[in-house]
């Protein structure tokens, strides 16, 4: 037969979209030519294929080979295709049979040797062919990565005449078995590791039960990214669905998934970032740091030290969940839910409020300092918190419950009330979720319009403040939200101006 169909996959964003490589051999003068929209790399993998085929003892067709990787509009970058391409040549000179590559799905970086190297984003392309119900052929290297996804057949292969060998029959491979390497959970850090901090310990709870985005004031050494690292221990796990959209990510990002898959992420960029090193890009365009922390956390630390234009762009993910990533080309949108937490000095030199008196800040340095941060920006974050430096050496004893494992507990049992109520944490409330869920008396609502007003907050922080409160009502098992529940939420908002 002249022509071979072969199935693979595309990367583009987090998505794995199908891709037909057809090979057709016809007669003429020898040469080989590919169409389909190719990258450079995709154009080289020809010259990669000949020699591989060439040294794994196959006969190289002298014939006019046309390869056409469809959809043709679908750009294709990488060497993914090669071992596609290497079969689809094989199968239409004969050397492979034809009818056996209906059931596959194959990706592979072919050496000139004829062995098979690892690509990236091997997950999000196993996830569709276990949707598409084909088995993956896929390089040893990423195996135990495709294994992840659950009710996948999945055969490694490390050279080109496994595969030969296994299509015709003469010896079959094997489904791989996970090894596990990827599922070794290592222990979160313990919140009774934190020493005194009692009402930032009680933000970390609140933040954690309802999703809140938290920013921590105060001067240097009292502990704020020592808290923020607690975190993730308090939120509940991913369930399978979750965790295999963050290790899908992950996989697009380099070669092997998050390591200790499932838990949550914890991503801490330097404040030397730039732009798309926070939030993607690229002329492919690649996941950024917000993108890595998705459904887990992001931590800022010296927020103000970061470029302002750099922050200015976490506004709309932390709206929305996602970020579009827009090139000439196409668009690209990664998702991006995400948990802030940061943390700045109070003034320049950090010791501003402290009872040391340390600090020769004048006005002008500190309102050029906190200028840094816009508005707009601090009204996205739920929960501010001032942290003072504690006064003893050892601070004081853990008080009962205080730590990690029972924090947890109250955490998920609160969570379990919000996804029962409203299938989403109070952070996520949209505006009228959020009227119907955290509806006040007349007494109340008045009472909270009055004190939002002093405080001149925006109606952005105002919604922020029901949300906080909805939390804390779910904390102490309560169906409807108190006066109790609005001071204590309005305390964590800063006055305007």
């Amino acid at each position: 037969m002249s022509l071979a169909i072969v199935y693979s996959r595309a990367q583009v964003g987090v998505e794995a979209p199908p891709v037909t490589v057809e090979a057709h051999l016809a007669n003429g003068l020898p040469a080989l030519t590919l169409v389909g929209l190719p990258e450079t790399a995709v154009k080289e993998s020809k010259d990669r294929v000949r020699s591989a085929i060439l040294n794994s003892a196959f006969d190289f067709p002298a014939k006019r080979i046309t390869l056409n990787l469809a959809p043709a509009d679908l750009p294709k970058d990488g060497g993914r295709f090669d071992l596609a391409i290497a079969l689809g040549i094989l199968a239409a000179s004969g050397q492979v049979p034809c009818a056996s590559l209906d059931e596959y799905e194959c990706l592979g970086e072919l050496a000139l040797s004829g062995a098979v190297r690892p690509v990236q984003g091997v997950l999000p392309a196993a996830l569709a062919a276990r949707a598409a119900g084909r088995t993956l052929l896929v390089p040893q290297a990423n195996a135990e990565e495709a294994s992840l996804a659950s009710g996948l057949k999945v055969i490694a292969v490390e050279h080109l005449l496994q595969i030969a060998a296994h299509l015709n029959g003469s010896a079959p491979l094997a489904s791989y078995e996970s090894q596990g390497l990827l599922r070794q959970s290592l222990p979160y850090p313990d919140l009774a590791d934190v020493q005194g901090q009692q009402a930032a310990k009680r933000a970390l709870l609140i933040a954690a039960a309802g999703a809140h985005n938290l920013l921590f004031s105060g001067p240097p050494g009292t502990g704020k990214t020592l808290l923020a690292s607690r975190l993730p221990g308090l939120l509940p796990p991913l369930d399978e669905s979750e965790a295999l959209e963050v290790a899908a990510i992950h996989s697009v990002a380099s070669h092997t998934p998050l390591q200790h898959w499932p838990q949550r992420p914890f991503r801490t960029p330097h404040h030397s970032a730039s732009g798309p090193a926070l939030v993607g890009g690229g002329s492919r365009p690649q996941p950024g740091e917000i993108t890595l922390a998705h459904l887990g956390v992001l931590f800022l630390d010296e927020l103000p030290e970061f470029d302002r234009k750099v922050l200015e762009v976490l506004r709309e993910p932390l709206e929305s969940g996602h970020i579009v990533i827009a090139r000439a080309r196409d668009k690209v949108r990664f998702p991006a839910r995400f948990q802030l937490v940061a943390a700045m000095n109070p003034c320049p030199c950090g010791y501003l409020g402290d009872p040391s008196n340390r600090c020769r800040c004048s006005p002008e340095q500190i309102q050029r300092y906190r200028a840094k941060l816009s508005g707009p920006l601090l009204d996205r974050i739920d929960l501010h918190l001032t942290v003072a430096r504690e006064t003893t050496l050892l601070g004081t004893p853990p008080a009962q419950g205080d730590n990690s494992r029972q924090a947890a507990a109250r955490v998920a049992q609160a969570r379990q009330l919000q996804i029962r109520r409203q299938g989403v944490a109070n952070a996520f409330l949209d505006l009228p979720e959020l009227r119907r869920h955290c509806a006040l008396d007349m007494a109340d609502r008045q009472w909270l319009e009055s004190a939002c007003e002093r405080l001149g907050l925006s109606l952005r922080a105002a919604h922020r403040v029901l949300k906080v409160a909805r939390t804390l009502a779910d904390l102490d098992e309560q169906p409807a939200i108190t006066r109790t529940h609005l001071a204590e939420a309005l305390q964590y908002r800063p006055a305007s101006g």
